[in-house]
């Protein structure tokens, strides 16, 4: 999904489930959070910032929880 796609159907403060590391990271549980930004590119890697982590999280780790959608 693209930053355009994922800001159409996700609004700033949806619930999420992120994976900082990656998703089966031995070391970091997912995160259950909240976006806290519109998702950019970055690179041409499209992320988004979520409650609790500094910086953009790729949308590639990024999970919509139920009711996060539009």
């Amino acid at each position: 999904m693209n930053a355009a796609e994922f800001n159409r159907l996700v609004p700033v403060g949806a619930p999420v489930i992120a994976y900082p590391c990656y998703r089966q990271c031995p070391d970091h549980a997912p995160l259950t959070t909240r976006t806290r930004s519109v998702a950019w590119d970055l690179c041409g890697e499209p992320v988004v910032k979520v409650v609790g982590r500094a910086g953009g999280i790729a949308l590639t780790h990024v999970d919509v929880a139920a009711g996060g959608a539009a």
